[in-house]
């Protein structure tokens, strides 16, 4: 099941604007982490905290970009909005909360619950 080439237009531009937001608060969040000052002892624990948030976030976003960037490639070839693992339509509602999405719910959900099972 294709979509049609305006839809994956307008699919292509709502993800390389997602894309590009995402890429800006990165880089927003690295350019906090280079500013945090040299703390004192006292606030070291506290800042030590500050760039561990920081820094995970911006691991969390990079996923993000790796995932939009898949989506993308869906896009272009046509694919996306269709689920990678039942091949059902992903609802658009999920895709308007999470565009890069590439698996519909109840898959999304599958994954997570065996991802749980297994042993670290």
């Amino acid at each position: 099941m294709k979509t049609t080439a305006t839809q994956q237009q307008v699919d292509i531009e709502k993800l390389e604007l997602s894309r590009s937001e995402t890429l800006e608060e990165m880089e927003h969040l690295r350019i906090e982490l280079r500013s945090m000052a040299e703390p004192s002892a006292d606030e070291a624990d506290m800042d030590a905290y500050e760039r561990e948030k920081t820094w995970a976030l911006i691991q969390t976003l990079e996923r993000k970009v790796d995932s939009i960037d898949h989506a993308l490639r869906m896009a272009r070839n046509g694919t996306y909005g269709i689920c990678e693992n039942c091949s059902n339509r992903i609802d658009p509602a999920r895709l308007e909360i999470l565009p890069e999405a590439t698996l519909c719910l109840e898959c999304k959900r599958q994954k997570e619950r065996r991802s749980k099972r297994r042993p670290f």
